[in-house]
């Protein structure tokens, strides 16, 4: 069965995709990502600098500017493990945080005034989508 953004709601975790799949559902996301102004992200990854590299993609694939550590975030260092990213199109700004027991993946939230219809959230996406 292809995997549809409909089909990942309610997953703990993202699937495991092969490429095909992968570009399928990352462009059927950029067509709704497309009716919306801005967005919230939040990313599950292994580690921080996944979470980030991950952000980072995620803002070259749609031309975002940016995003900066939130200045009033602890910046995570030591020791590591699954983390969740929180960020935040409208303010610019993204925090980190540690947390156990997460699934892996990104989860996109697409905000609209202009057409309230269009908002909706979509993931987990698997953290290759944007890879």
């Amino acid at each position: 069965m292809a995997e549809t953004l409909a089909s990942l709601r309610g997953l703990r975790t993202a699937p495991r995709l092969d490429e095909q799949a992968t570009a399928a559902l990352l462009e059927e996301l950029l067509q709704k990502m497309a009716l919306c102004e801005w967005f919230t992200v939040g990313v599950m990854a292994p580690t921080t600098a996944a979470a980030v590299a991950t952000l980072r993609r995620l803002e070259q694939i749609c031309g975002w500017p940016t995003l900066e550590l939130d200045p009033g975030a602890t910046a995570l260092e030591g020791p590591e493990g699954q983390v969740f990213l929180k960020a935040n199109q409208n303010n610019g700004r993204f925090q980190l945080r540690l947390e156990q027991g997460l699934g892996e993946g990104v989860l996109i939230t697409g905000h609209s005034l202009v057409d309230p219809a269009a908002q909706d959230t979509w993931g987990p996406l698997p953290l290759q989508c944007f890879g």
